[in-house]
């Protein structure tokens, strides 16, 4: 994570594919608890990083039967958590403040009032790649090609929306706009069907690096000037040389921090015990995907675009982080 992020951070998270992460916990003394837990597709950064909890929740909190949901990311999370039909949940930061707004040109009806914070989490990096046989260097260089933007309305695609608007492009620029989910993307980019993708995950994501290690890529910057023109939650961040193969410089970029969240209806103990074991269990999360060294305790109240909930607060009066 880039002094840039960490400092930013500090001043202020195809298809619905379910998979089984894990099961019972060994003791099971209390009546079952299910904790559905939100993330995004496969091939990104929330989907291990669910897993990881998956099983902490599951070898933690006592009668647990933990599932990691697949989905399309931030509002589909948000929207599904408002409804009941997750515990646990991970979305972009802008997304979260327009869900809490109301805001219906994003995907949001009404305001989601029932959401309520765990935590900050990591920064998601915007992360521009084109194939070298695309001729693409700057974002200037997207008039006239096929880009995919991420699925629609998903923090990627609200994300792509933003960063054009503040270059003074638009999706008309482009020869054709296709609204895809990450894996998807990559795959069309490497059968030559699209020139160029922007994909707002974890640094390392595996999409870009089975893109990169698969055809020659060109990581694309995204001047830093335009986290100025955007406001928060953009912020300004680097992708390190070597994130990608072939990558052999520092590319300037944005970055957007991510949020763990939950709704108002899921019993204060639940929350507790996620948030506490959580925080507990950080070099699991670690292994889960190295986003996760972003994840602090000390960062953990940054930015919170939403009340928090009662189960997070108590934990953190208990480590004295409220005091």
């Amino acid at each position: 994570m880039t002094k840039t992020v960490t400092r930013g951070l500090r001043g202020l998270v195809a298809g619905a594919t379910i998979a089984t992460a894990s099961v019972t916990a060994p003791v099971a003394a209390q009546a079952e608890e299910f904790i559905n837990i939100l993330t995004g597709g496969t091939s990104g950064v929330y989907y291990p990083i669910g897993v990881g909890l998956s099983k902490i929740f599951a070898d933690g909190i006592s009668g647990a039967r933990t599932q990691v949901q697949s989905t399309k990311a931030s509002v589909e999370n948000l929207n599904l958590l408002q409804q009941g039909k997750g515990e646990f949940a991970i979305a972009l930061g802008d997304s979260v403040k327009y869900a809490w707004e109301g805001n219906a040109d994003v995907g949001f009806a009404a305001p989601l009032d029932k959401i309520r914070g765990i935590s900050a989490a990591y920064p998601n990096y915007i992360q521009v790649a084109a194939s070298a046989d695309s001729g693409i260097t700057t974002i200037a260089d997207f008039k006239g090609k096929a880009i995919s933007v991420g699925a629609p309305k998903s923090g990627t695609e609200l994300n792509a929306r933003a960063i054009m608007a503040a270059m003074g492009m638009s999706y008309e620029d482009f020869s054709k706009t296709e609204y895809l989910p990450f894996a998807e993307s990559v795959e069309l980019m490497k059968n030559r069907q699209l020139d160029a993708t922007l994909q707002s995950a974890g640094l390392g994501v595996a999409s870009l690096k089975d893109l990169a290690t698969s055809v020659p890529t060109t990581i694309v910057a995204i001047p830093a000037d335009v986290a100025d023109k955007l406001g928060a939650p953009y912020l300004a961040a680097t992708i390190p040389a070597g994130t990608y193969e072939g990558q052999t410089a520092d590319i300037p970029t944005l970055a957007v921090g991510n949020f763990f969240l939950t709704h108002a209806d899921v019993s204060e103990e639940t929350v507790y015990q996620m948030t506490k074991l959580m925080f507990e269990n950080l070099p699991e999360l670690v292994a889960a995907h190295k986003a996760a060294t972003a994840i602090t305790l000390e960062t953990a109240l940054n930015g919170m675009p939403v009340p928090l909930h009662p189960g997070a607060e108590r934990y953190y009066r208990e480590v004295g982080l409220i005091k």
